[in-house]
């Protein structure tokens, strides 16, 4: 697949394109046009501006067509899965996951999802030479840092984080690194890169275990709560365009899950439960 040369990733500020389905009907509806391609993408991810009736947008065009097959995730494919993280997101309430739509464009059906513009300089993630974390961080683990040394990896001990950790594991996310988490300047906190999700077999592998093992916050349980109500009507009929149904009923078993243990889930042992690598 050719493209455009190459332009610095997140490089461009998004013009307004409105919110919730505002953004959407943009993204699915609007005149696509490819502006560059990001190259350090491990899958075709090419940088597009989008308009409909006035409005403009920047967002990221990922083509099935330029997807790698994955051995362990035969069926579906990473758009739809992209997709589906979406949904599931806007049905918790929280909007963790910018707009995302599946959508026909210059290279073929794709994922479509709005540009965000990072706020460079928030701190989520730090190594410290310490044993034990800082009042306002949760340990992750220990990281080799060269020469025989090690270093603790945290993150910061953030409500926008612990609602993502929850998202995680109810998609079952086997690649949350560091560089997939997005804080704007207004305050803002969503995750990208969704393509390797919903798996039947448990596969999370996250950043985000600082809360293992502790209880759910009641806010949490309310979501979850809801999320299962949902999958079995309008939430469970919009995911079977996009992932399969053992997906969905696994989906809907990892709620039951978490609602029946009231705890954040901890490593399973059986699966590295760290991306690599972690940024």
């Amino acid at each position: 697949m050719s493209a455009p040369e190459r332009i610095p990733p997140r490089s461009v500020t998004p013009t307004d394109a409105g919110t919730g389905s505002a953004a959407a009907e943009l993204l699915a509806r609007g005149e696509l046009t490819v502006r560059g391609r990001i190259r350090e993408a491990s899958n075709a991810a090419l940088f597009c501006t989008i308009a409909l009736d006035g409005r403009e947008a920047t967002c990221i065009y990922k083509p099935v067509a330029g997807e790698r097959p994955l051995w362990d995730f035969p069926d579906g494919t990473l758009a739809g899965r992209e997709v589906a993280a979406y949904e599931v997101s806007e049905a918790t309430g929280w909007g963790l996951v910018p707009p995302t739509v599946l959508r026909d464009g210059p290279y073929g059906e794709g994922m479509c999802q709005l540009w965000i513009d990072v706020q460079a300089e928030a701190e989520l993630l730090a190594l410290v030479d310490a044993e034990e974390p800082e009042p306002g961080w949760k340990a992750i683990g220990l990281a080799e840092v060269g020469e025989g040394r090690t270093a603790l990896l945290v993150h910061a001990d953030d409500e926008r984080l612990r609602r993502l950790a929850v998202l995680d594991a109810v998609i079952n996310n086997a690649d949350r690194k560091g560089g997939h988490l997005l804080p704007t300047t207004d305050g803002r906190l969503y995750g990208i890169d969704h393509g390797v999700t919903f798996n039947v077999e448990n596969k999370l592998r996250t950043l985000l275990w600082g809360w293992a093992g502790e209880p759910l916050t009641t806010e949490a349980v309310d979501v979850l709560q809801g999320l299962l109500e949902g999958l079995g009507g309008p939430l469970g009929e919009r995911l079977t365009a996009l992932i399969t149904p053992a997906e969905i009923d696994a989906t809907r078993a990892r709620v039951e899950a978490l609602l029946t243990t009231g705890v954040h889930p901890e490593p399973s042992g059986e699966w590295p439960a760290i991306p690599w690598p972690p940024v």
